[in-house]
């Protein structure tokens, strides 16, 4: 649990998106389904910023809970701070910093501009357009459900459903299928797109975390 939280930015896809197309005879993605996303993905981008508070769970494959957390993501252009209990990241579109409380220690990376690393923005955009096939499960009491298909065989998960709000256009909650049978079910418990959000929450400031230990990898 502790790897899979302190991997948080990635809980949805993976490490990357690899840009792959979809085999001869894998079929093709739902035009529905599509339709939908697109417009999700317009609808955040209209955001100036975005503040959202989140819970994220692991479950077995029988519905038994491994732990769970909950936490808030501050988002802003290329910018984005994830904060939940015992860990921060902070990123101000070119740095990543990355404090475990536990540790008292903070790791700071270069962004890498040509990799193509899922960040909290993309899982609110177009991450799906090339990597996976996709369906309109159907709606339930205004919720329509995609399911995504990853078109890597190599992936650690094998399915993704995402549910949409149908009146707002956003996205209240993804569960992710590991081929281990874990579940890992991130939901958003609010979002406030109205507010602003200054420049200064997305760079980790030493002088707030007395005794920190620096480990600069850039």
């Amino acid at each position: 649990m502790k790897k899979f939280f302190a991997g948080l930015i990635l809980m949805i896809m993976g490490v990357s998106t690899i840009n792959a197309q979809a085999p001869k005879g894998m079929g093709q993605s739902d035009p529905a389904a599509k339709k939908i996303l697109d417009a999700v993905s317009a609808k955040f981008k209209s955001f100036k910023s975005v503040t959202a508070k989140f819970a994220l769970k692991m479950e077995n494959g029988a519905g038994k809970n491994l732990g769970s957390k909950s936490g808030t993501v501050y988002m802003k252009g290329t910018k984005y701070r994830i904060s939940v209990t015992g860990q921060e990241i902070f990123c101000d579109g070119s740095n990543v910093w990355t404090y475990v409380k536990t540790d008292n220690e903070v790791t700071i990376s270069k962004i890498d501009p040509n990799s193509n690393t899922i960040t909290p923005q993309k899982l609110f955009t177009n991450f799906y357009d090339k990597d996976f096939l996709y369906k309109l499960n159907g709606e339930v009491k205004g919720v329509q459900e995609v399911e995504l298909t990853p078109i890597d065989k190599s992936k650690a998960f094998h399915k993704v459903l995402v549910n949409i709000n149908k009146t707002s256009q956003t996205i209240s909650s993804t569960k992710v299928f590991e081929k281990t049978g874990n579940r890992y079910i991130y939901s958003v418990a609010s979002m406030n797109t109205t507010g602003v959000v200054a420049d200064a929450q997305f760079i980790f400031d030493q002088k707030k975390y007395p005794g920190v230990e620096v480990v600069d990898l850039r």
